[in-house]
């Protein structure tokens, strides 16, 4: 199976700084991947990013965790993404993981 991880800076690519409360960003990823009616996952970071005039910004950086999702679902959330939230781009990984389930049940 195939883990993708898209990741969607906060900050706005033009003010250089982040201009809503990080839960309303959440808000709309949480919309977006359930429009997708995908599972998803997230994780809150921060880190740097280099923008395309070679300026550097530190800023928080959501991180969405994808499982065997179609690469055309993948690359919709993130189109979405970087629109909504206006972004110059968003990064997406993949890589390949060995997944299984446990399962397990009190009687």
């Amino acid at each position: 199976m195939t883990e993708t991880k898209i990741y969607i800076g906060l900050n706005d690519s033009v003010e250089k700084k982040q201009l809503f409360e990080t839960e309303r960003y959440v808000k709309v990823l949480r919309g977006v991947c359930s429009s997708y009616k995908t599972p998803f996952s997230f994780t809150m970071a921060e880190g740097g990013y280099i923008h395309e005039n070679g300026e550097y910004t530190r800023e928080k950086t959501l991180i969405i965790n994808l499982i065997d999702t179609k690469r055309e679902i993948v690359n919709g959330i993130a189109r979405d993404l970087c629109v909504l939230f206006h972004q110059e781009s968003v990064m997406i990984t993949e890589n390949l993981v060995r997944t299984y389930y446990v399962k397990e049940r009190l009687e």
